[in-house]
């Protein structure tokens, strides 16, 4: 029979205790709203405001670059969502767009920290941004924003 002292034992369920810990802290992370760019593939929609709507997600440096770029048109459920590797102050512009947006930055939290409404192709050069840290872009149809009342804080969902 294996004799272990108190202190060893005392250790041992320590470092159980913080296995155990660390565990769970990495579960409930993982299972957060937040995604990383490699978990963009399971985000098919986004419920924002009482709103939900089917989003196409981007994250390479080519789309992120072309974003709505050349495209026709949206629909009014549609919209694309830009998952960036870190929290930053994004830019955007309105080069080769088609129609007029709003584009809803989103901090790491899952809250919106600025909208940009009714951004004209015709504002091109003009670069859009925020004075807040952002890790997400979400661009819609212009009049998106004040049509679900949307405003700086509201929280946003990433749905599969």
């Amino acid at each position: 029979m294996v004799k272990i002292n108190k202190k060893k034992s005392f250790l041992i369920l320590i470092f159980v205790a913080i296995f155990i810990f660390l565990a769970f802290y990495s579960f409930k992370n993982n299972s957060s709203r937040n995604i990383s760019i490699e978990q963009k593939e399971t985000v098919k929609y986004i419920k924002i405001g009482d709103k939900t709507i089917k989003v196409d997600v981007v994250s390479t440096p080519e789309l992120l670059e072309k974003g709505l770029s050349g495209r026709k048109d949206m629909k009014e459920d549609e919209g694309m969502l830009f998952v960036f590797k870190n929290s930053s102050k994004y830019s955007f512009w309105m080069k080769n767009m088609n129609f007029a947006i709003d584009m809803i930055w989103i901090n790491e939290s899952l809250n919106v920290v600025y909208i940009k409404k009714d951004a004209k192709p015709e504002s091109f050069p003009e670069v859009f941004s925020t004075n807040t840290d952002a890790k997400y872009v979400l661009e819609v149809m212009s009049g998106f924003s004040k049509k679900n009342n949307l405003k700086e804080g509201d929280s946003v969902k990433f749905l599969p």
